[in-house]
């Protein structure tokens, strides 16, 4: 029997990160889901190994069920500090338009948070 797979999350071989916050929204008019991942922090750049590294050019979450690759629509980097250069935090955006892709997305989300100990919460207001 196989040991059950972690789920995880990499931007580059290898170099599992840690994802800080989620954010999930619809579009009213076009209906399409929008994923906004925060990571307060890279291993891959704190590490300086994505120069040594074989990257993807993509983000990578990897469960049980399989490994799902995604193409993001937007990566921001966003720095701090004194000096400007200590890594605050990522943002990872991208879109989901088919359903049974948010059906897959979802299974892996909620493996993610319960095996790293995070929760749901819906901010809408009723």
């Amino acid at each position: 029997m196989t040991e059950p797979i972690s789920p995880s999350i990499e931007f580059f071989v290898g170099i599992k990160e840690e994802l800080s916050n989620v954010s999930l929204r619809r579009g009213k008019q076009t209906g399409i889901r929008n994923v906004l991942m925060v990571f307060e922090n890279l291993k891959s750049l704190e590490q300086f190994r994505s120069f040594r590294e074989q990257t993807y050019g993509d983000l990578r979450l990897i469960d049980s069920e399989g490994e799902i690759s995604i193409k993001p629509s937007s990566l921001k980097i966003i720095w701090g500090g004194d000096e400007g250069d200590e890594l605050k935090q990522v943002e990872c955006g991208f879109d989901i338009e088919q359903d049974d892709h948010w059906e897959r997305f979802m299974r892996f989300m909620h493996r993610y948070a319960e095996a790293n100990g995070m929760g749901y919460q819906d901010t809408q207001k009723s």
